[in-house]
């Protein structure tokens, strides 16, 4: 039985239609959403609350990169147990972060693919059992 307690996801997506689009997503599977859309309010709400269950995190962003916010979340202990699934349109790219994130996504990015992905998902603590 699934436990009552929404799963927060953080989006961070300084692409309006593709955030709604991965919060609707995201909503279908029964997850609370909270949003950004530059690296500056990211940074912020990181740094504020509880790490979230997954991060959706755009490559390009204004303000604070990408790159620099995944240094950040990757560097910080109370992320180690969030899912990290960059995006990004650019393939090259995902490829040079692969190794740092759990997964990397290319845009476009159809509704059902992250939707699918993020069904999968379970707690890290689960996993590493």
């Amino acid at each position: 039985m699934e436990s009552l307690m929404k799963k927060l996801a953080l989006i961070i997506e300084d692409d309006e239609d593709l955030l709604d689009i991965f919060a609707e997503a995201l909503r279908g599977i029964d997850f609370e959403i909270e949003n950004a859309v530059d690296g500056k309010v990211a940074r912020e709400k990181l740094n504020a609350g509880e790490p979230p269950f997954l991060i959706l995190l755009d490559m390009h962003l204004p303000h604070v990169s990408g790159k620099d916010l995944l240094h950040e979340i990757k560097s910080n202990e109370r992320f180690a147990k969030t899912w990290v699934i960059i995006t990004t349109a650019d393939a090259r790219l995902a490829e040079d972060y692969r190794d740092q994130v759990d997964f990397a996504l290319i845009k476009p990015i159809l509704f059902g693919q992250l939707k699918d992905l993020a069904r999968r998902l379970k707690p890290k603590d689960e996993i590493a059992g």
